[in-house]
């Protein structure tokens, strides 16, 4: 009888949470079996470590060998544990030293010839191994992947026969440690120089950047509320190593892998209307992670934001608030972060025209506001900005205009970088500020706040949208480098709120 034990990860969330494999040999008649709540995927493991022990010419024994996965109540899914497996029967057997192991953690699938094939979510398991202390033996393609974690010590062998040679001590493997990233600038294909015109809208992305505040662009087609969306990335700070690390994180689960230029750039995603809730916010008898958590510490952008299905847009009320998703199913419960910048365009009216000096819109005023009515109440309360895009004059289209180019977002993002500095030297960017902390960075005069007051009495304001307008206000006064709220700060911030006006 003869006992050893291999440390793998599951994948639970984006956590990756220990699983200790545990291979015992014993005399009886001629078995494999898998406890500790396999799924299929792991179940048929077995005839894959089979197969892949007998190719490579290791013995098979032909006892009674029972696997279990520890913990047992944790699920287990997909076919990472291989590799763990086949190196638990061979240490059972006296194949490899059994010592040695102790050092590592495996994670891979093996295929019938002995090769080692990569999975899902690696990046959470070398996070966890490098604060274990221990190294991390994974597939050579997902070697790109894990290395973007500091400190761990990573061995990624093509074939079974490879990493046993290591362990025995025949022919030790190069190992492989984190890229210097230190001196990454981040790169954007799209600059806000490219918009013509539009002043207040670019104002309008400017304070959304430094804030971090959500945004919400209504105007006739072709005005330019797509292309002033689509720039607001090329203008946020960049992400730091945590967060890099987090964003990256949630894309390994999910399968799309991130490659050495776009792990650090904040993320941009742009679902259709006709996306589900589940597509958005994540979701699966297995949970995985949906668009608000792929847009994690980045950008989502919903375009024609009237056409999304009531019931979807609803389902982002909770997200906006607390910056992450719970998702609970029957036997299955997911925690996905989800601190996403919100940024949304619509028509102004059902045909779209309202406000275009065309004046081709026909639309009575009842049905402007049941078109605006697809968004409730609650949900507009939580956007920070609505603005009006209006068409520009078609002189300033022209390719050989002689006004003079509009700023380039590397311009913009360093007044953006200086108000986000001034913010995260109080904990938070002004959009996530808590409200006990409104009281010392919010303070406004005696006359400020009756006009503030006032609005709040004829936009018939929540309290909610009062709190937004205190940070939106905070905002404008770090972009001007102020150190209270000014009259001129308190009235910016209460123009961006158009859509609580109503319908003309």
């Amino acid at each position: 009888m003869s006992l050893a034990t291999i440390y793998s990860r599951a994948a639970v969330g984006i956590d990756a949470p220990l699983v200790t494999v545990e291979v015992h040999i014993a005399n009886g008649l001629p078995g494999l079996s898998i406890v500790g709540l396999p799924e299929a995927a792991v179940k048929e493991s077995k005839d894959r470590v089979r197969g892949a022990l007998q190719t490579a010419q290791f013995e098979f024994p032909a006892k009674r060998i029972t696997i279990n996965l520890a913990p047992a109540d944790l699920p287990k899914e997909g076919a990472r544990f291989d590799l763990a497996i086949a190196m638990g029967i061979l240490a059972a057997t006296g194949q490899v030293p059994m010592t040695e192991l102790k050092k590592y953690e495996f994670i891979g699938e093996l295929a019938l010839s002995g090769e080692i094939r990569p999975v899902k979510g690696v990046l959470p398991s070398a996070m966890q191994t490098q604060k274990a202390d221990r190294a991390l033996v994974i597939a050579p393609q997902n070697l790109n992947e894990a290395q973007r974690v500091a400190g761990v010590i990573i061995f990624a062998p093509t074939h079974l026969l490879t990493l046993c040679q290591h362990l025995r001590g025949d022919q030790r493997l190069a190992h492989h440690e984190a890229e210097d990233n230190r001196n990454y600038s981040p790169s954007y294909s799209a600059d806000l120089q490219d918009v013509r015109g539009q002043a207040k809208a670019r104002r309008a992305l400017e304070i959304a950047a430094a804030g971090r505040h959500s945004l919400l662009f209504y105007g006739p087609p072709g005005t330019g509320k797509t292309m002033l969306a689509s720039r607001l990335v090329s203008i946020l700070p960049p992400m730091n190593d945590k967060q890099a690390l987090e964003t990256a994180a949630i894309y390994s689960v999910s399968g799309k892998n991130l490659d050495d230029e776009q792990w650090r750039l904040r993320p941009f995603r742009n679902p259709h209307h006709t996306a589900s809730a589940v597509a958005l916010v994540g979701g699966g008898s297995m949970p995985r992670p949906g668009e608000i958590s792929l847009a994690h510490n980045g950008v989502l952008f919903l375009d024609e934001l009237p056409e999304f299905d009531r019931n979807v847009l609803e389902v982002l009320r909770e997200p906006l608030e607390t910056g992450s998703i719970h998702i609970s199913r029957a036997a299955r419960y997911a925690i996905f972060p989800a601190q996403f910048q919100l940024i949304a365009a619509m028509n102004p009216c059902p045909c779209g025209y309202l406000g275009d000096k065309s004046e081709r819109c026909r639309c009575t005023s009842e049905q402007v506001q049941r078109y605006r009515n697809k968004l409730s109440g609650p949900l507009l309360d939580r956007i920070d900005m609505h603005l009006e895009v209006a068409p520009i004059d078609k002189t300033e289209l022209r390719l050989q205009s002689k006004t003079p180019k509009a700023e380039s977002s590397l311009h913009v993002r360093q007044r953006v970088l200086a108000a986000y500095q001034t913010q995260q030297n109080r904990g938070c960017a002004n959009a996530f500020l808590p409200v006990n902390a409104l009281e010392k960075y919010c303070v406004l005069s005696a006359k400020d706040n009756d006009l503030l007051e006032t609005a709040m009495e004829r936009l018939r304001l929540s309290a909610r949208a009062y709190h937004r307008i205190l940070k939106l206000a905070r905002t404008c006064a770090d972009l001007a480098h102020k150190d209270n709220i000014e009259t001129d700060h308190l009235l910016e911030a209460l123009s961006y709120r158009n859509l609580d006006r109503g319908v003309a």
